[in-house]
């Protein structure tokens, strides 16, 4: 069978089986790092990190040859991407912490705007890009609980957060997303010609 003759080069550490592999799944992680990260050059680094780490994981493991790459690389490489952006420590935790002022000033209406917005028909560049300008803890919560279609208990499980905080988080994200994208078609609107 194709994928344990390819799991047993990567084992010994063969380059191609590597290549291969990765040439195999670089646009699912690429899909998924630009989802995960703020920009192109921090998804560059999710996925060498996240390829790299399932490497390993699988050149540690004793039993690699009964693993089904096409169905253990997706979540394994999720997992790594979330380790990833939560090994940015100085990005993470100091967005996580930072608690909103003045907000009596500010309207939480998620239905303030007067036009619609159908999210089934978002452009994938304006959704990537609204994704991105979250801050990273509810980017993570966001991607693994709605698009990745995780539990709010595996979210939290993943992340290393309490439920309260994975739905505190998820809902502030989705608040925000919608603000993202209205503000990125009203960019859109006045930047083209008349």
């Amino acid at each position: 069978m194709y994928n344990k003759e390819i799991i047993v080069s990567i084992t010994k550490n063969d380059r191609m089986a590597i290549k291969e592999v990765f040439e195999k799944y670089y646009g699912k992680m690429a899909a998924i790092a630009l989802r995960y990260c703020k920009n192109q050059t921090q998804a560059t680094d999710a996925i060498n990190f996240g390829f790299n780490a399932f490497i390993q994981k699988l050149q540690q493991n004793r039993n690699a040859h009964t693993v089904d790459i096409d169905t253990t690389f997706e979540p394994e490489f999720i997992r790594s991407c979330t380790a990833f952006i939560k090994g940015i420590s100085s990005e993470y935790y100091v967005a996580s912490t930072v608690y909103a002022s003045g907000s009596a000033n500010k309207n939480y209406d998620l239905f303030e705007s007067n036009e619609f917005i159908d999210f089934n028909a978002i452009d994938n560049d304006v959704l990537i890009k609204s994704l991105q300008q979250l801050v990273p803890s509810q980017r993570l919560v966001l991607n693994l609980h709605v698009i990745d279609g995780y539990s709010l208990e595996e979210t939290a499980n993943i992340i290393e957060a309490s439920l309260q905080t994975v739905k505190s988080s998820l809902e502030k994200a989705r608040y925000n997303l919608q603000k993202n994208v209205e503000k990125c078609y009203k960019t859109m609107k006045n930047e083209q010609p008349l």
